[in-house]
């Protein structure tokens, strides 16, 4: 029997199998769709507004909370509508503007505007936000009754004075920019990050799950029975490596190529994506032919597998952006082939890369799957030896 049809009949195996479907296909790009839309792109918390009265302040307060940038303002009709959706989480903030604003105000007193909120950072910037817009027309409030105090006349002439007279000065602008290369550039996709962390997370979880299928072959006295036939040892386990390869290439594949299709994934140059993905795939089936060759139940490959395969994930920056790591936590991400690969997939995907961009990363993960398959080998080799 040959290397590629002992790889053949791995995948075949594998692919026979429905939940293993669900894992290869369904579950990485439902995952990608789900982290895109909570995480991805720009967000704009929802702020709940409610003014039931009139009055011309009152609605040019409702009109700026509307206008401002960074938060999405939605009128309600009662104050408990309103803190039921923040209660609900369909609200990140919710403002109360009294029916008598307008009245207050001309008869020069002091309004308190009912601000209720949840307790994440999301809402409190907001209330930053919200804090901001309230000054700003304090701070037009406060000018118009000094200026009715020392020339008389009712507010709203006085206000129009106000912001005449500052119509005529000029702005002070204030510009951002970004002091060297941006970290996420602007126009990088809402589902463009999560898609290459999910990638290196699911390959390498199934790569070290389908090590059962070869225990199994080995436990049914599969292996031994080739063994005893003219297939030559080295022909059995450059099948087997091929067929752990062959699985994690085309989970591989479909995540890279669904999510192009499907949110639009943008993997920077395809050559320089797919020798990433293949290198990537050469270290997770390693890992997974060394798993089924030294596990001796599937139950013990399964669990230490997903153990195994969770925990490099989240230390290999395939649950969150290396960049957000401490550089003694980025430095010890490196002993993972999974820091590798998201090295070479941020350069692809952000600073648009070439294959001469990621050759280290290459180099890195080709070495990470010799040894892996160096070690495997021995270890089924000798499993095969033992009869």
């Amino acid at each position: 029997m040959t290397p590629l049809k002992i790889a053949w009949l791995n995948l075949r195996r594998t692919m026979r199998e429905r939940t293993n479907l669900f894992f290869l296909v369904l579950f990485p790009l439902l995952l990608i769709m789900v982290l895109g839309l909570a995480f991805g792109g720009e967000f704009a918390p929802r702020l709940a507004v409610v003014s039931s009265g009139s009055g011309t302040l009152a609605q040019q307060l409702v009109d700026e909370l509307e206008a401002s940038s960074g938060i999405d303002a939605e009128q309600f009709d009662s104050r408990s509508a309103a803190v039921t959706a923040v209660e609900q989480g369909r609200a990140e903030g919710a403002i109360v503007v009294p029916e008598d604003y307008d009245a207050l105000l001309a008869g020069g007193d002091d309004v308190v505007l009912d601000y209720v909120s949840s307790s994440d950072r999301t809402a409190q910037q907001m209330g930053t936000i919200v804090a901001a817009v309230v000054d700003q027309q304090s701070a037009r409030i406060t000018v118009a009754r000094l200026l009715q105090d020392r020339v008389g006349g009712d507010l709203d002439g006085m206000l129009a004075l106000t912001d005449g007279t500052a119509a005529a000065v000029p702005d002070v602008s204030v510009e951002a920019s970004t002091s060297g290369e941006a970290i996420f550039p602007e126009d990088l996709g809402r589902f463009d990050v999560g898609a290459s962390g999910q990638l290196l997370l699911f390959i390498f979880v199934t790569s070290m799950t389908a090590s059962t299928a070869l225990i199994e072959t080995r436990k049914l006295g599969v292996s031994r029975r080739m063994y005893a036939t003219p297939t030559s040892v080295r022909a059995i386990v450059a099948g087997e490596a091929l067929g752990r390869i062959a699985i994690a290439v085309l989970q591989g594949a479909i995540i890279m190529i669904g999510s192009a299709l499907l949110f639009g994934v943008s993997w920077g140059s395809p050559a320089a994506a797919a020798l990433l993905m293949l290198a990537f795939a050469v270290a997770a089936g390693g890992a997974g032919m060394l798993m089924g060759a030294l596990a001796s139940s599937t139950e013990q490959a399964v669990a230490i597998g997903l153990l195994l395969a969770l925990g490099m994930g989240a230390l290999g920056g395939s649950m969150l952006p290396l960049e957000f790591f401490s550089p003694t936590m980025y430095t010890i991400a490196h002993i993972t082939p999974h820091a590798w690969a998201a090295d070479g997939f941020a350069e692809l995907i952000r600073r648009d890369g070439s294959v001469l961009d990621v050759g280290r990363e290459l180099g890195v993960l080709v070495g990470f799957g010799a040894a892996l398959f160096a070690a495997a080998a021995w270890g089924l080799r000798r499993n095969l030896a033992r009869g």
